[in-house]
């Protein structure tokens, strides 16, 4: 072999060297992934709340990053989709509180005696005033609060807890609060017994060495279609109100407590006269949209949809995972969810120079209003850019940046025969894949497309202590992991767009839910989806699981449920609140409205696993 030989031969080798190392290289880029969380959840960005200037700047970064790697606007001329969104709640100027105790009368400080609540309705109302020991009727604990009250047009004033909580021995559930003592739980049985307005007062046994403090207004949520007027007021104020009875709010709750049995009476001689003004504060939020044009003529009109939301807690609210000091400080929300923005921003820019191996199109999705209940991704399949029926699959990718042991939890993969051999397939980064669940429900942007039978797969490396938290920090982040996902989620991307055969939608037959599924935490078990998107006066239902008592009932997607067991139902929390007053194997009564019929049905409520 001649030098020239031998030369040309050493070039082909390490050619094909080369090309070989290249193909084992990684296409995500992780330090730009970084970048992205960097400033997604830097301290500028302040949280990314709903409805803020820094929630808007994160989506005109998102938009740029789409520009920038050649995506087409997604939402017609614009990256934008916007729609509208309540965010909050602020004080009207027009709360005031008076009490008329015999001739005197007084005039209570907002803020400082009292405070309305975040849900409370506004209004006025001149009322009498009723005790109604901690407000709670349960008929599993043979206990009503209730119980020959005449609550009806009144003022009920009510203890924050429940009975004998620091009993190991106690009829609920020894020291573990249970539902009935949550203000919402109160407010609606409040409700359900005729009362005008309801009173929170902090009790005082076993909390007598702590201070007295009023709840910070806007950090609870609540139903705000209750038609009642909700306040919280100190102790010693409510002591004066009932000192013409000779009781003692101590008194009170020590002789409820040692039985347990009510204490529940009609307040003499006191009159509120109350005014409250809460402001819903509404806002328009956007989703970021951009699009990939397949390179196939015949299948670019099907698309892939890549999803993440990018909105998180900004200072906190109800939904923090910290105690109440926690509210206004900044909840970065670095993995939930800066990392699957950031890995979405980064498929963009990997999959762009990709285009001629995708046949079909790929949509990028940064949904905004996730943490307030999937409103983003509701209102983007409510109205698609494009359309549904086009839409062969959908990745969401919520918290990916942390995975632990190698593992990454894969929510859907039964949603379509080929999903299992794809992801094995794509898998060559060597990550531990285990199924959170086969189907498509879940309490993440996937679950929009699903129940309007779109296949789906979702990307989660778990929960971890730092949920919902302030320390949820850009260098909680496993970069390297975190790059490994997006790989993942790359190839599995590649394959969707560029096979022949459209993946099958399987509407999966699924257990049971531990929690949620519909108003019930535990109990009895009922199987609606509510739509968590869209107001109504009852409780819309985005789906209804295979097999489940309201399903067998002939209960529909679409119906909208106004009436539960004789109990007029006006939103999720009124369904909750019910449900959890039935046993499993009680048939009830359920009205829905399906369209502008009105359906009366029975329903057998099952046993909640």
């Amino acid at each position: 072999m001649n030098r020239k030989t031998r030369f040309s031969v050493l070039c082909v080798a390490l050619c094909l060297a080369l090309s070989l190392w290249a193909a084992d290289q990684p296409l995500v880029n992780a330090k730009r992934l970084q970048e992205h969380v960097n400033y997604l959840a830097g301290p500028k960005m302040r949280g990314r709340g709903t409805g803020t200037k820094e929630l808007e700047r994160a989506g005109r970064y998102i938009a740029d990053h789409f520009k920038k790697a050649g995506l087409e606007p997604g939402a017609g001329k614009s990256y934008f989709q916007a729609f509208p969104v309540t965010v909050g709640a602020e004080l009207g100027k027009q709360n005031r509180a008076e009490v008329v105790r015999g001739a005197q009368r007084e005039v209570l400080r907002a803020g400082q005696e009292y405070i309305p609540l975040t849900f409370s309705n506004s209004g006025e109302a001149s009322v009498p005033v009723v005790f109604a020991g901690y407000g709670i009727s349960s008929q599993e604990h043979n206990y009503d609060d209730y119980a020959g009250l005449d609550a009806q047009g009144k003022a009920v004033i009510v203890l924050r807890h429940e009975p004998q909580e620091e009993d190991e021995k106690s009829i609920f559930a020894g020291k573990q609060l249970t539902t009935h003592s949550d203000i919402i739980s109160k407010a609606i049985n409040a409700r359900l017994h005729g009362a005008r307005a309801m009173i929170l007062v902090n009790d005082p046994v076993p909390h007598a060495t702590e201070e007295d403090l009023l709840i910070k207004f806007g950090s609870q949520q609540g139903p705000t279609d209750e038609n009642l007027l909700l306040i919280h007021a100190k102790r010693d104020i409510v002591d004066k109100w009932l000192a013409a009875s000779g009781k003692t709010l101590v008194q009170l709750q020590k002789a409820i407590d040692e039985k347990p049995a009510p204490q529940s009476f009609a307040v003499p001689d006191v009159t509120l006269h109350l005014q409250v003004n809460v402001r819903r504060i509404n806002a328009s939020t956007r989703n970021v949209i951009g699009i990939l044009r397949g390179s196939d003529p015949k299948l670019a009109g099907e698309a892939i949809v890549i999803g993440a939301h990018y909105d998180h807690l900004g200072l906190g609210n109800s939904n923090s995972s910290m105690d109440k000091q926690s509210v206004g400080k900044i909840h970065a929300g670095a993995d939930d969810n800066a990392s699957g923005t950031a890995a979405l921003l980064e498929l963009a820019s990997t999959l762009a120079p990709l285009r001629a191996k995708l046949r079909r199109s790929v949509i990028f999705i940064a949904f905004s209003a996730e943490e307030l209940g999937l409103n983003g991704s509701s209102y983007y399949t409510k109205n698609p850019t494009w359309p549904l029926e086009k839409t062969a699959a959908m990745i969401n990718l919520d918290m990916v940046g942390r995975p632990r042991d190698n593992k990454l939890y894969v929510g859907g993969i039964g949603t379509s025969p080929i999903f299992k051999e794809i992801l094995d397939r794509a898998n060559t980064v060597g990550l531990q894949l285990s199924a959170s669940s086969q189907g498509g429900y879940g309490s993440s942007d996937h679950q929009s497309f699903y129940v309007k039978n779109v296949p789906v797969l979702f990307f989660f490396s778990g929960l971890h202590a730092d949920y919902h938290k302030p320390t949820d920090t850009p260098d909680r982040i496993h970069n390297a992991d975190h790059a490994r996902v997006v790989e993942l989620a790359l190839h599995t991307a590649q394959e969707l767009a560029a096979r022949d055969d459209r993946p099958l939608f399987v509407r999966v037959q699924e257990p049971q839910p531990q929690m949620g599924g519909g108003g019930g935490g535990y109990g009895a078990y009922f199987g609606s989806i509510p739509d968590m998107g869209e107001e109504v006066n009852g409780v819309k239902f985005a789906d209804v699981r295979d097999a489940s008592p309201a399903a067998l009932a002939g209960l529909k997607a679409g119906d909208v449920l106004v009436e539960f067991a004789g109990k007029e139902i006006k939103n999720l929390y009124d369904f909750t609140y019910a449900l959890r007053a039935h046993k499993p194997g009680d048939e009830v009564s359920v009205t829905v409205l399906r369209g502008a019929e009105r359906i009366t049905v029975k329903v057998k409520l099952a046993q909640r696993r």
